[in-house]
Order: structure tokens, then sequence, then C-alpha cells
């Protein structure tokens, strides 16, 4: 598509939160409400600035995109924008793409956490016999004293950490694209994955699904991995091998929690909602009550930088 022009009549920001929620949005532009409903709030091609629905689906939230001619900044409310690459060939030259980092950090790690103690503890054991009146003492894996190894150490994996360090860890490893030192410690690169596996007591996966990243967790990456281990992904269901993962599971050698997962959403007769050793949650790391205020925050400190024609924060791809 050709660069946009500057319009001076396009000022309208489309915001999947109505507009009269969020608190200190700048003057001079018109927003409107738009989250995926079937008819558009207003002409898409006065649109400037787009805040992509959250959690609704890739197609629909794409749909507005051909007919929006003149927007210069799109801003997704998730932390991955995977949905959304398949538009940025079509934007104007220019716009920029921008992300949600930090909006989930503090969700997505809370839950990290929370399927982390449940799996190991055997919590859905415990609620099955309640269900059924039954008294099922046992005794479980603590996280205390275990290895714990971050795949994806931005900020939900840094996020993830901090939450941690209570729990009397005896290790935290962490991975990224690139290697780089912290206050924690070294975060390694992913060519240092192989020889961390082996000693990591619990896996937890908070990384991008990228070129990179699709398909990382495979057989290999399962078989290196400790007997009795356990895999927690709170990234994306792709990074994993879906049936790789089953073998696993089935054999009774490793166990997994997972939020997301591929095929997502699992349809009902997949095998992998009843393997052995398996915890699932319906992708909800970053639906909770800590979503609304800090997704408030970051559209209207992203718009109050566009209206002052300074650089927006978070750009994953620029339109070229």
């Amino acid at each position: 598509m050709a660069s946009a022009d500057q319009h001076p009549g396009a000022h309208d920001v489309w915001l999947p939160i109505p507009p009269d929620e969020i608190e200190g949005l700048p003057d001079g532009l018109d927003y409107v409400h738009w989250d995926a409903g079937p008819d558009f709030p207003a002409d898409p091609a006065r649109c400037v600035f787009y805040a992509v629905p959250y959690m609704k689906d890739p197609a629909t939230v794409l749909r507005p995109l051909p007919l929006m001619g003149r927007v210069r900044v799109v801003q997704t409310l998730t932390a991955g924008t995977e949905h959304m690459l398949p538009a940025l060939p079509g934007l104007p030259a220019g716009a920029r793409l921008c992300n949600a980092r930090g909006l989930h950090d503090a969700s997505t790690a809370e839950l990290a956490l929370t399927l982390t103690l449940a799996a190991l503890r055997g919590i859905p054991g415990f609620v099955r016999g309640q269900d059924q009146g039954e008294w099922r003492p046992s005794v479980r894996p603590a996280l205390a004293d275990k290895s714990v190894l971050i795949v994806g150490y931005g900020s939900i994996g840094s996020a993830i950490e901090d939450r941690l360090t209570p729990f009397e860890c005896a290790r935290v490893a962490r991975i990224a694209r690139t290697a780089r030192e912290t206050v924690r410690g070294p975060v390694h690169p992913l060519s240092a994955l192989s020889a961390l596996l082996p000693d990591a007591d619990v896996i937890v996966l908070a990384t991008p699904l990228t070129e990179d990243t699709r398909g990382l967790v495979g057989r290999d990456f399962l078989a290196r991995m400790k007997d009795g281990a356990l895999l927690v992904n709170v990234a994306r269901g792709a990074i994993v091998d879906t049936e790789a993962l089953l073998v696993e599971l089935t054999s009774g050698r490793l166990r997994a929690a997972l939020d997301v997962t591929d095929p997502e959403p699992l349809p009902a007769a997949h095998p992998l909602w009843h393997a052995p050793g398996v915890l699932i949650t319906p992708h909800v790391g970053g639906p909770s009550s800590a979503f609304p205020p800090r997704a408030k925050r970051l559209l209207r400190d992203q718009l109050t930088l566009f209206a002052a024609g300074e650089p927006v924060r978070h750009v994953v791809a620029t339109a070229g």
C-alpha cells in the first residue's frame, strides 16, 4: 500500500474499551468504541490509531485494516503479535505495530506460579476427591529446592522470577534469544538450552511465538528433560509439539501444566484433555482483574505520546 497521507480530517482512534472509561485521554483526537462487533463504529479510512480488540478472533480484528489507509499505529493488547503479522504488508508505509509489553506481566506470572504449584502439589486430584467426598492424603513434591528454567526472559519471564523468589528454589536459570547479564544473574542464549534442560525440575515457557520458537519443544527438547520434570506453558501453544508431548505424558515420564495448547481451543475429544499428569487452563493468563486498569493505562500513555507527535513505545514492526 502506498504511504499514508496526513489528511487533516483523519483523527479517529478506535478503542476496544469505551473511551469514557479511560481517564486522561489526550484532546485533539476523535475516539470511537469498537470491540469486534459486526458493524464498524465509523469510517475505517479516518482511523489513525487502531487499538486491537482483545482475545477476539484474528480474522475479525484484521477485517478493518485493509480499509485503514491512514492508520499510523496498530496497538495490540497482547504481548504476542503473531495474529496481526498477516496485515503488516498491507499497512501504510511507516505504520507501527506495537505490542502490550508489561500489560500482562503480573497476571501471567501469577498464573505461571499457580499452575506450577497446583501441578506439583496435586491440587487437581484433591479437587476431584472433594467432588467425590473422598479424603485423599498424599506426599507431593514442593517447589522448594527445585531447579527452575525460564525459557523466554522478557518482562513476563522476569515477573515470573520475581514471584519465584520467596519459594526457596535451589536455582533459577534463564534463557532468551540473546545472552545478557541481569542483577539476578546471566541470561543464557537459546544455544545453551540443550545443556540446561537436563538439570531443570520445572521448565516455564514464556517466550514469544516466532519462527525460531515454533515447535521448539519437540521430541529432542522433551527427551532431554529429566524424569518427572514439569513443563509449564504460559506462552503460546504452537511452541510445543503436542503429539511429542502426548507421548511423554502417556508414558508417565513427564508432567505438564498448560494455559495454552495447539490446537486452541482444544477440541473436546482431544486426547490431551485426559492425558495423565496434565493440568489445562483455557488461556486465562492475561484475562483477570489486573487487565482493565493496565490496559487503560497503556492506551492512555501511548495515545498521549501519539497526540504529542512523540514516538510510541513497544514497536515490534514497522510497515515498509
